[in-house]
């Protein structure tokens, strides 16, 4: 079962997440606060935003990633992909009896 990262900007989390849960593309987002430090344009930047950890299915990932990036704000979104090898019976059951 896969959890995709995602960072976002704060102001646009909520509606990324609340829309993977509305399509079932995700059967929960969580939100972490964090600090990106990073290189664009030849320029480091520091900005403030959001981790969405969106826990799907593998046959629901790959729509995910295509929602996320039409809905992101950013010209290259940080979506990667974890799978988790190891995860209690009744969470995966009804992770994939959330996600269609």
């Amino acid at each position: 079962m896969p959890t995709a990262y995602i960072t976002v900007p704060p102001a646009d989390a909520d509606e990324i997440a609340e829309t993977l849960i509305e399509e079932r593309l995700a059967a929960c987002v969580n939100q972490l606060s964090t600090t990106s430090t990073y290189r664009w344009d030849g320029e480091v930047h520091r900005d403030d935003e959001l981790i969405l950890l969106a826990k799907t299915t593998p046959d629901a990932y790959d729509r995910l990633v295509e929602r996320v990036r039409e809905r992101h704000p950013h010209d290259v979104p940080c979506i990667e992909r974890f799978d988790e090898s190891d995860i209690l019976e009744s969470f995966a059951a009804w992770r994939a009896e959330s996600v269609e």
